[in-house]
């Protein structure tokens, strides 16, 4: 039996070269195939092209557009502390309120608040509402039964909106619970 053994491995070589042999000529004899596969690969880098370019577009445009609808940011911001002197010039003419200075004041202050509006912008409202970390700043807290706890009591000075972006929040007085004697 000796005498097969060196025969089946040469078989077994056979065998082995005739596998390796045929799926050569697959390749060789398959071309299309291989070039299909190409054109499926470079069809597919094209279309990730396509898309990356189209969504590059769109950011773009969206960070075009808030761009221009936040361009004047900086400027209002720099408007602000000009608005609390106005308001505080108000307060001291509304002393007298039939007099030319208060009645010119007004006036002004109208167009101030048209000319924001327009802009976008608007105050926060912030008084008798809830403490909002987001919108408010609290400069301090006061015990109160008059009101629950976390709410602002008073605003010292106003907070304001760029569409919804925030522009500078209102500093406010919130309420607390007053501890025993105290209230």
């Amino acid at each position: 039996m000796q005498p097969d053994e060196p025969q089946n491995s040469a078989e077994e070589f056979e065998d082995n070269a005739e596998v390796d042999a045929a799926a050569a000529e697959m390749d060789e004899l398959d071309p299309i195939t291989a070039l299909e596969q190409d054109v499926l690969k470079w069809k597919d880098l094209a279309m990730r092209g396509a898309a990356d370019l189209e969504n590059f577009r769109k950011r773009a445009a969206r960070e075009r557009e808030e761009s221009v609808r936040y361009a004047n940011q900086s400027l209002l911001e720099e408007l602000l502390p000009i608005l609390d002197n106005f308001e505080m010039g108000m307060q001291a003419a509304g002393q007298e309120k039939d007099s030319m200075v208060f009645i010119g004041m007004s006036m002004v202050r109208k167009q101030l608040n048209d000319f924001l509006a327009n802009c976008g912008v608007s105050v926060i409202e912030a008084e008798g509402k809830p403490f909002d970390p987001n919108l408010h700043d609290a400069v301090s807290q006061e015990a109160t039964d008059e009101a629950a706890e976390g709410t602002v009591l008073r605003v010292t000075r106003r907070g304001y909106l760029l569409r919804d972006r925030l522009l500078r929040p209102a500093s406010v007085v919130v309420a607390r619970a007053p501890e025993n004697g105290e209230g």
